[in-house]
């Protein structure tokens, strides 16, 4: 009677990041403390004919050696998981910390396209224009300004947009309950180059 073949693990290229991974993986197998594994339906068959296999002195070299290769490959699978976990906890934690400082810094922030209308504005930039934070979004920025001083913020965004280099202007706004402000615009491309930063904050108000 013909012996049945036993499946041979493919050589696979491995990154040193690949063996480091496999090395703590066998290493845990080793001294029993890779964690607790949820074989799905076709890991569990496998490993009942690899235990099978492996009871049979004609393949229980080979069984043995692919039954190892199964183990090793699931616990590097558990600890990749356990990685991406851990990074996405400390991605989200990232997040909390960026938008607590864009939210509540001092500084009015400003996200606008290229003609001005905002994107986005956090706190400081609602206060600094007498509106609510929700009336910031879809307007453009002039709108905040006198009329006659809307150019300079105007040539300002085109200067920017069109080098990609940082730049700044200085206008008044228009009326408000504080009277006229002047405000400092600092402005630069934004990393993807879809919009502009903007920084703005008041060096004088006028009655």
């Amino acid at each position: 009677m013909r012996k049945p073949d036993v499946p041979v693990s493919p050589t696979i290229d491995r990154s040193p990041v690949d063996d480091q991974l496999r090395g703590k993986a066998e290493a845990q197998l080793k001294a029993g403390t890779a964690p607790a594994t949820n074989f799905g339906s076709v890991e569990v068959d496998a490993l009942r004919l690899l235990h099978r296999l492996s009871n049979n002195p004609d393949y229980a070299t080979d069984a043995l050696k692919l039954l190892h290769e199964l183990q090793v490959h699931q616990v590097e699978l558990d600890l990749q998981n356990e990685e991406i976990a851990a990074n996405e906890r400390a991605l989200e934690a990232d997040l909390r910390r960026y938008q607590t400082l864009y939210d509540c810094a001092p500084l009015a922030y400003l996200l606008v396209d290229f003609e001005g209308r905002i994107i986005q504005g956090n706190r400081a930039a609602a206060v600094l224009f007498d509106v609510g934070l929700a009336d910031l979004e879809g307007r453009p920025v002039e709108t905040f300004l006198a009329p006659q001083q809307r150019p300079q913020l105007h040539d300002l965004l085109q200067r920017v947009a069109s080098s990609g280099r940082r730049d700044s202007c200085v206008a008044m706004t228009g009326a408000c309950a504080s009277g006229h402000r002047t405000v400092q615009f600092l402005a630069a491309m934004a990393p993807g180059q879809d919009y502009l930063l903007l920084a703005c904050y008041a060096s004088a108000d006028v009655a």
